[in-house]
Parts: structure tokens; sequence; C-alpha cells
């Protein structure tokens, strides 16, 4: 039986103010002020994904995310990113209440964040970068599987986050192949406090991207998100389209240089244009789990139906 909400509150609640613990992922293009601001009035920690854009970007979504919503909000930052740097000096600035980090250590940047209060959550895909985390002060880690979405790592969610949960004393957040209240309970059973949760959101009302994207996800099935880039050194799961297929005939011939430039602006052309056959339609395996669109609050309502925390 789900808590009474006097009573949802563990170690995930408290540190981010909120009713579940629950973080919407930091999903590039996907991720908008407005996706973030309606996972927050649901109950969660929305978050904006900074992905490659600028400072003045990432601001302006934040100011935007302020005005749709009262609630605590969050920024994922690529460290990959040229702009990390700004970025994360402009966070510092804006005193939002959580930060999730990717594709990079973002221990230089911690003790500043918390001077000011902001809560810091890496993103890892392994046991040596969660302990890492925890001693150069992250608040919490997500460990994610690579049934997620976008840039994965190769341990699977089922094996990351009990040895994650046997390795540090911080909190321990689930992602990758979580959908519904199934995936949210054997979460707990593994030893997270809370989740984290993408795809599942991609097929909101309140996401922004083009229809055609939250179609291809809703009709995904199980054997329909893939991964292609692993030679490059950066795998990345999409759902299947004639990209996918010409990446794999180029991957297979080990050209690098051709790869990267079929790739490059893909993101963008699905999210934005709607074009699913060569744009990159980044997606988890959970696509398979999702079949509708609905409302940011259902899905939260929905994900944590009788689960207890």
């Amino acid at each position: 039986m789900q808590r009474s909400k006097d009573k949802m509150k563990n170690r995930i609640c408290e540190l981010l103010g909120t009713e579940y613990p629950l973080i919407q992922g930091g999903m590039a293009w996907v991720a908008t002020a407005e996706l973030a601001a309606a996972v927050a009035n649901a109950g969660g920690i929305g978050l904006i994904a900074a992905g490659n854009a600028p400072a003045d970007y990432v601001r302006e979504q934040i100011h935007k995310a302020r005005t749709l919503t009262q609630k605590p909000f969050g920024v994922n930052v690529m460290l990959l990113s040229p702009y990390a740097d700004e970025v994360l000096t402009m966070l510092l600035e804006e005193k939002v209440k959580v930060i999730t980090t990717g594709a990079g250590n973002p221990g230089k940047y911690i003790p500043a964040f918390k001077e000011i209060g902001t809560v810091v959550i890496p993103v890892i895909a392994s046991v040596a970068l969660a302990v890492r985390m925890q001693k150069s002060g992250a608040d919490a880690v997500v460990a994610e599987g690579c049934e997620a979405g976008g840039h994965i790592g190769e341990l699977t969610t089922m094996t990351l986050v009990p040895m994650v949960a046997d390795a540090v004393d911080i909190p321990v957040i689930a992602a990758g192949g979580i959908a519904d209240s199934r995936g949210v309970r054997a979460a707990f059973a593994l030893g997270a406090e809370g989740v984290q949760v993408g795809t599942r959101f991609i097929c909101s009302d309140e996401c922004t991207v083009h229809q055609n994207y939250k179609d291809m996800v809703a009709a995904a099935k199980d054997r329909d998100a893939i991964v292609t880039g692993r030679f490059t050194g950066h795998p990345v799961r999409t759902l299947k389209n004639k990209a996918t297929r010409m990446m794999d005939k180029i991957e297979k011939e080990g050209d690098i240089e051709a790869f990267e430039k079929l790739g490059a602006g893909a993101l963008r052309a699905a999210v934005v244009d709607g074009d699913t056959q060569m744009g990159s339609v980044m997606a988890g395996q959970s696509a398979g789990l999702v079949n509708d669109i609905k409302p940011c609050r259902q899905i939260v309502t929905d994900l944590f139906d009788g689960v207890e925390f």
C-alpha cells in the first residue's frame, strides 16, 4: 500500500524536497523548461538538460521554468560540453535546487555548489566512479544501467544498482529500464532509494518533442532500442531506423569520421523536425513498456502506484 502523503519521506525526498523520490532524466533537446516544471508540479524533480547549449540558453530555460512552477527543479550538465564551465558558473549564480552531471567527473565543482546549498548528484555507470563521487562530496548518485537511452555504460541496472548500494553510504537513485511501478519497486528491492525516469516522460503531454518522436517511442517493441557507436568509445541507445542501419554498416567498416558525420545534428532533427528516419530517436529499452501519451502528473502517479519507500 502506498504511504500517506505526510509519511512519504525517505532520504531522497528529504534531500530534494519532493513528494516522491523521483528525478526526470536530463535528456538533451527533450528535457526543456516545460517538462521540468510539469514533473516538479507532479511531485518529483524535473530537470532541464543543458546538453551542448551555451549558458545563456540554459539560463533562459531556468527563468522560464520558474514561471511555470514554484516547486524545486534542477539542471543536468554534460561535462563533455564545450560550454560546461560557463554553464556551471551560471548555475552557481542561479542557485538551482539540484544539478545532475554526466559524461565526466564533477568533483572539482562540488565544493562551490555545496556552499550555496545546491544538491549535486552525478550520474555514474560503475562502482569505482560512485565511490569517487562519494569521496568528492556528492549528495547522492544516479546508478544508470545500460538499458537507458542516449549515452550508456556497460552494466545493467539489475547488477549496477545493488553493487553501488553496497559500496557507498550516500543514497543511490536507480536509472535505466524503469517506466512503470514494477520497475520502481524493483529498484527499491535492489537497494535504491529513488528512481530516475527518462523515456516514459518523452511520451507526456508536456514534453515538447515533435509528435513523430513521441509516436515512435509509443509504438516501439521490445527489440527496437539498439546500441550504435561502440567502436567510437561512446555507445548510444536509440530506436531502430534508416540512420541506425547505415550506422551499423559504417561501424562494421570502422569509419569513425563517416559515423560521426552521419550523427551530427541527428538528435535535433528527430526532436525538432520530426525526422524519425534519419534523426536520432534516443530512447531506452523501456520504450517497449510505453504505449500511450499522458500528462506528467498521471505518469508520476502511475509510477508510484502501490509503491512503498
